[in-house]
């Protein structure tokens, strides 16, 4: 579940836009051959982003580094792997290296016969679509990606990649460039590793945002290391300096108590139940607390089922026979079965099964269908939890007369409901709320509800609103925490049965959301921390009591816009302080000229062109000059041949040397007597063992350690070179040049007819042009909606021309419980674990 306060990054649509209408053909327009046209996989997969990862947003560039992750597991999963690291440079670019076997760099018969080239497996996994060692059963038992695409398609989607493999005494290397191999296969250092290294930067070209997320990376990846023991997965970011050192030797049973750590577990021990059959294996850990909710989480070879399947209704059929028999045999259930909903009540669970042929719904792989595994879990986890129970009754006892409670609950919460039906019908207008400040409008499509923070925001939220759709409903206070209070509590606050009576559907399981009387129902608070919690308080309600509007994307937060910009007499608003550079900067363009002292220029779509490459290098190079390493410097370590600055840097001692690739350095270290440090501590862990006679073998001169480090800024900076080199310019231009005594300037940016603005290298192009742009605008940075008037709150939060609403989603339904279970439960020691970690990322706070 996502929203505009949540840690995961939300989808933020604007809403109300009219759809563009399209011409009828004429009768007589021709429809030839020449109208078809066939693309390469290359081309399909830019052209049709969408299609492989789900969308072009935060979360398909998310995805770009779980299929390579994914690699390294199904090496882990068939044995073949320890250990997995994953860094996120400071350039955007991302590493992800394992201890596998690495991919065979060997050619490839059957592949180069269909390409009429010599074609290496290295590259046909890289470059080809459909092609891998998991659809047969050689390569691996269990594979979490089985469509043949994943990190062929991160490579399609990359501005550069490139795969460097530790096999047969030596590392193999390939680069890419959107997809492209720019050379062969080459052959570089020694090595006693073995394993695949794949490191790629996501294209701006494809993907909006290119910056990641490192609590969505972080929590993916310790999930990861949760679900296959024994496996270590490591965690840098280079960005913050933060990460993490994930290993867990008891699985996903340490898996529940990671996830019920902030609530009271009703029993000790968490129940393990494990099991193989016909080829499906599956691990089960369940814990239950005194919580009133369910948090059930599936995986199928450690791919997340969001939308469960086969194996969680079997395990749920199972689960509520068992309990049920057990109460019987014991006397425990007073009259009739207790229903699923009760004996769920307060459950946390982890299924992970491990199928050799699963069958998902589509790419995205979020429920599985494979029947035969419903009857295989129903029969393993009844059987083995039936024999829990029966060794340990005073758990069973809990665990059933927490089921009873739940029952009793929720025939309380039953009559409770009732009361509510016996109101006239919601349409007509009977039963309402008295502070609702209803619409004019019946027609259910089109009306709105703000439900807005206080009385005196909901008078100006009235002052502002559109009355023919939109209505108004003012709470007062902090209503009722719902995530750990019992049904039948939550209805008996005042502010709850307001907004049930308002909104029409129910609640629970007996919501019906087609007798809503608002499309869309908007959460409206202030930025202030009284507003935060308000908004978590109701997001929290409609997850518990209204789970079916949200999941059916009824449910927004307004989210209202971070700049206002007025030129003249015409006003319009900006939601986020990169698409406010970006707006300068393509305003800036218009009408300007580059000029080089030499009578170069350069406008139009080459300006565009030039500017854009300039910004793709932008934070590279600052990166760069934050390692220490001056660009000045550096550019003179430039391959003249390649026009590529090294990446390489090899320290040791007080000596350090650059290289241009892997078999540079390779040479470097045989004719110096050099041993890589991680070389070292391998060796050194392989000797622990040996025996005397192995100790007195070796050889007496002992080789000094050295430490190779890659700079993949340096990469994004040769990616921006190669595109400027086609304008005409060169690193050179990038550095500023000693003029003495030259009065001509070395470039000048020209605006219009008169404005002149000179320039000592390319670097300060793209702050003049965003200055430029500015010019003749009012720029007004706004603070939250706490601050504006009715009329203000109508222009930029109620006008749909104008607004932005955050549809809350329901894409990770367990990290939403895993969030309120930390925010909104008892137990203060993981709250305040969580307001530590995030104190820095604060934007709003109230002092």
């Amino acid at each position: 579940m996502s929203d505009a306060s949540s840690p995961e990054p939300a989808d933020s649509e604007p809403i109300d836009s009219t759809p563009a209408l399209s011409a009828t053909p004429a009768a007589n327009e021709e429809y030839t051959d020449e109208d078809l046209k066939h693309l390469s996989d290359l081309d399909h997969v830019r052209k049709r982003p969408g299609m492989y990862i789900g969308d072009t947003s935060t979360r398909g560039l998310h995805h770009l580094v779980y299929e390579v992750v994914d690699n390294s597991i199904d090496e882990a999963m068939a044995g073949f792997a320890s250990k997995v690291s994953v860094t996120v440079h400071t350039d955007g670019s991302v590493t992800v290296e394992d201890d596998g076997r690495g991919i065979p760099v060997t050619q490839h018969k059957e592949l180069s016969a269909e390409m009429g080239r010599e074609v290496s497996t290295l590259e046909g996994v890289m470059t080809v679509l459909k092609f891998g060692g998991k659809f047969e059963k050689g390569a691996y038992q269990t594979s979490g990606g089985l469509h043949g695409v994943g990190v062929t398609v991160v490579n399609f989607l990359s501005q550069w990649a490139e795969t460097e493999v530790s096999r047969d005494g030596f590392t193999w290397s390939q680069e890419y460039e959107r997809g492209v191999a720019t050379g062969p296969v080459v052959k570089g250092r020694e090595t006693s590793k073995t394993g695949t290294k794949t490191t790629f930067k996501a294209d701006s070209q494809i993907f909006s945002v290119t910056k990641y997320s490192f609590d969505t990376l972080n929590k993916r990846l310790q999930e990861l290391a949760f679900l296959n023991s024994g496996v270590r997965i490591t965690f840098l970011d280079e960005r913050n300096g933060e990460g993490g050192d994930f290993r867990y030797e008891r699985g996903i049973t340490e898996f529940v108590e990671h996830l019920n750590r902030a609530s009271d577990a009703l029993h000790a021990d968490v129940i393990s139940i494990v099991g193989e059959k016909e080829g499906c294996q599956y691990e089960i850990a369940l814990q239950y607390s005194t919580e009133y909710t369910e948090n059930v989480q599936s995986y199928v070879n450690n791919i997340h089922t969001i939308e469960g399947g086969t194996h969680v209704s079997g395990f749920r059929s199972a689960l509520t026979r068992t309990l049920n028999n057990y109460g019987k045999k014991e006397n425990l259930l007073k009259n009739a079965a207790l229903n699923g909903d009760d004996i769920r009540e307060g459950i946390t669970a982890v299924i992970s099964v491990r199928v050799p042929h699963p069958q998902f719904e589509g790419q995205t792989k979020t429920k599985l269908g494979n029947s035969e595994v419903d009857g295989i879990i129903a029969a393993g986890v009844g059987e083995q939890l039936a024999k829990y129970l029966e060794e340990n009754p005073r758990t069973a006892k809990a665990i059933v007369r927490k089921g009873l409670l739940a029952s009793e609950a929720r025939e309380a919460a039953r009559k409770a409901k009732d009361l509510l039906r016996k109101r006239k019908d919601a349409l007509g207008g009977g039963g309402l709320p008295g502070k609702l400040r209803d619409c004019i409008s019946k027609e259910m499509e089109r009306c709105e509800l703000y439900l807005v923070e206080g009385d005196s925001a909901g008078g100006s939220a009235e002052g502002g609103r559109m009355r023919d759709y939109q209505a108004i409903l003012p709470l007062r206070g902090k209503i009722i925490n719902a995530y750990k209070s019992r049904e039948d509590k939550v209805l008996a606050n005042e502010e709850v049965r307001s907004m049930i009576q308002a909104i029409g559907t129910g609640i629970g399981n007996d919501q019906d959301i087609s007798k809503r009387r608002y499309n869309k129902i908007v959460v409206m608070t202030d930025a202030d921390v009284d507003g935060s919690h308000i908004r978590t308080l109701l997001l929290c309600f409609f997850y518990r009591q209204m789970y079916q509007l949200v999941a059916d994307g009824h449910v927004y937060v307004a989210q209202p816009p971070l700049f206002r910009v007025t030129q003249g007499r015409n006003r319009y608003y900006v939601q986020t302080e990169e698409e406010m550079k970006g707006q300068l900067l393509d305003r800036g363009l218009n009408d300007t000229v580059f000029e080089a002292e030499d009578g170069r220029r350069v406008e139009g779509d080459q300006m565009r062109k030039l500017c854009s490459s300039l910004a793709s290098m932008e934070d590279a190079i600052l990166a760069l000059e934050r390692r220490g390493v001056s660009l000045r410097v550096h550019a003179q370590r430039l391959d003249p041949v390649s026009n590529k600055l090294p990446a390489w840097l090899l320290t040791y001692g007080n000596e350090e040397h650059w290289f241009q690739s892997t078999d540079e350095v390779q040479e470097h270290l045989t004719a110096n007597q050099l041993i890589l440090d991680d070389e070292a501590r391998a060796e050194e862990t392989e000797g622990e063992g040996a025996s005397a006679e192995t100790e007195e073998a070796k050889p007496e001169e002992q080789k000094q350690i050295a430490h190779l480090a890659e700079l993949h800024e340096v990469r994004t900076i040769n990616s921006g070179l190669k595109e400027i080199a086609v304008i005409g310019f060169s690193i050179d231009d990038l550095i500023p040049a000693d003029r003495t005594g030259l009065t001509t300037p070395r470039f000048e940016l020209v605006r219009g007819e008169d404005t002149r603005r000179p320039l000592d290298d390319l670097r300060e192009l793209l702050p003049e042009v965003r200055a430029a742009g500015e010019k003749g605008l009012q720029v007004t940075r706004f603070k939250g909606l706490g601050e504006m008037n009715a009329e203000e709150l109508r222009e930029t939060t109620l006008d749909p021309t104008n607004r932005t609403l955050v549809k809350v989603n329901m894409k990770d339904a367990g990290a939403a419980d895993e969030m309120f279970r930390l925010l909104m439960g008892d137990k203060v020691e993981p709250r305040r674990e969580f307001i530590e970690k995030h104190a820095l990322d604060v934007r709003n706070l109230d002092v």
